[in-house]
């Protein structure tokens, strides 16, 4: 049985894409998974804007987007882990989550050096999932 969480990560488009790379590794091979931390390795990520088919509209896109859809994701980690990634411009970084059976993504922002959501509000749902990093 799988648990599918949806997730949209943004940068800068200045951004050094090794940062990206990162944190794709850190999601394949060393990301905890939900109610099984000693198990690691959740999905990863892909970019959509290397692929301007996908987007509608007449134009490429301008923004650097990846997406991927991660299995058991333990959504306290990775978001902590996004917090934690030293983007060149962290206030221009936004990771956007939508785990199952929420219906809508949450978006996280780094302010002040920590991840916060923004998006719905941080009291949006009553799981455990719900994470805004200290």
């Amino acid at each position: 049985m799988s648990w599918v969480a949806n997730i949209l990560l943004s940068v800068d488009v200045r951004e050094d894409s090794a940062l990206v790379h990162e944190f794709d590794q850190w999601l394949q091979t060393q990301a905890p998974r939900r109610n099984q931390p000693h198990v690691h390795g959740v999905g990863s990520l892909r970019a959509l804007h290397d692929t301007p088919e996908a987007w509608g509209g007449q134009k490429h896109p301008e923004a650097l987007v990846w997406a991927g859809v991660l299995n058991h994701a333990d959504i306290r980690a990775v978001v902590q882990r996004f917090g934690a990634t030293r983007w060149r411009i962290p206030d221009l970084a936004q990771l956007m989550i939508m785990d199952q059976e929420q219906g809508a993504f949450r978006i996280w922002m780094i302010r002040d050096g920590n991840a916060r959501q923004y998006l719905p509000l941080p009291d949006f749902g009553a799981d455990d999932q719900g994470v805004n990093t200290p």
